[in-house]
């Protein structure tokens, strides 16, 4: 009898819980601009906490519905500081306004800056580093957390406590001016390995000149390796 009557009261909870959910109400600011975040992060593929405030008054519908979508029909170029969309709200599957809105946005995510100084040259190390939230399209150049490995250097001196940007970082050269390197030169089967001399920087799978020191020849050739290019014929 317990086990019955406990059934029947679990039973009437859930139909008053879908009832309330189920309940008519307008559309709030807070779920446009929700909708408008979730949309706008997925169409461009943005990385971080994008937030978004009107920066005009929008009046919701008068219309009360069960459930409320949103969908942008008209993206801004470029995501930015200040957006413009217009957007379709639809209640329970019709459609009950239009708005064209302009937002100012912001995306907040972890950017690398420099934890004491830097020296040009140095091989990228994040623990000479440390992380700060900045809003990305306000400092567009900042270098992401996520970005940088050993297969980078320092570009340039940087100094104490200075948020770090892309043009602060490039490829470690694999091979460099005046050094040394290896040569294979290939044709089908055949393979011809010699010595010559770099009269440029080189990162992986970039052209560089190297000179046959033979021949006195300049060679174009490919960087595949530390020390090593390629020539094919």
């Amino acid at each position: 009898m317990t086990s019955r009557l406990l059934l029947c009261l679990i039973l009437a909870l859930g139909a008053s819980l879908a009832a309330f959910a189920a309940t008519p109400a307008q559309v709030t600011d807070d779920q446009l601009v929700a909708a408008l975040t979730k949309d706008l992060s997925a169409h461009f593929q943005l990385e971080g906490d994008l937030q978004l405030e009107m920066l005009r008054p929008w009046v919701p519908p008068s219309t009360a519905a069960s459930s409320w979508s949103v969908v942008i029909t008209e993206y801004p170029p470029v995501p930015s500081s200040t957006m413009a969309v217009r957007c379709r709200v639809v209640g329970d599957g019709v459609q009950v306004d239009d708005p064209y809105l302009v937002l100012r946005a912001s995306l907040w995510r972890d950017a690398w800056c420099a934890r004491q100084p830097l020296a040009a040259g140095s091989a990228f190390d994040p623990t000479v580093l440390q992380a700060r939230r900045v809003d990305s399209f306000r400092d567009r150049n900042a270098l992401p957390a996520s970005a940088g490995d050993s297969s980078f250097i320092f570009a340039r001196q940087v100094p104490a406590d200075r948020l770090l940007s892309w043009n602060d970082i490039a490829r470690r050269p694999l091979v460099r001016k005046g050094e040394m390197v290896n040569v294979v030169a290939s044709e089908g089967a055949l393979s011809v390995s010699l010595r010559a001399l770099a009269l440029e920087n080189g990162t992986q799978g970039q052209l560089v000149v190297v000179r046959n020191l033979d021949s006195r020849k300049d060679i174009s050739a490919v960087v595949v390796a530390d020390s090593r290019v390629e020539v094919s014929f």
